[in-house]
């Protein structure tokens, strides 16, 4: 399956939706389309995975890496409306407490910064 990738400016949060197979096949697409964004200045990121329909540690790793990257930069990652299956992958892998996850894009695009420790 192919995976599709598309970006709209919300404020000053850039929300990629991502549709199809995250996979170690489509994870470089994901990788590139990121990699331009931050190339761009765009680092406050909310991912849209609702139409996401697997994910495998191929893909996972893409987000850890934006996630590093935003966060050197002075930015953001958050995921939004994950299926239960990539959820619950985001769950065993522990990556839920690393990538702040929200139920719906806008709740991801408008929650307040985590207070920093």
């Amino acid at each position: 399956m192919s995976l599709t990738v598309q970006t709209e400016q919300r404020g000053d949060m850039v929300v990629v939706s991502v549709a199809g197979e995250l996979d170690m096949a489509t994870a470089p697409q994901l990788q590139d389309q990121i990699s331009d964004l931050l190339e761009k200045g765009r680092t406050r990121l909310v991912f849209d995975l609702a139409e996401v329909s697997f994910c495998d540690s191929t893909g996972l790793s893409v987000f850890v890496r934006a996630k590093n990257s935003t966060d050197d930069a002075g930015g953001t990652v958050r995921l939004a409306a994950p299926q239960r299956g990539v959820l619950r992958i985001l769950e065993v892998s522990g990556l839920v407490e690393v990538l702040h996850t929200y139920p719906t894009v806008d709740e991801a695009v408008s929650a307040e910064e985590p207070a920093l420790d």
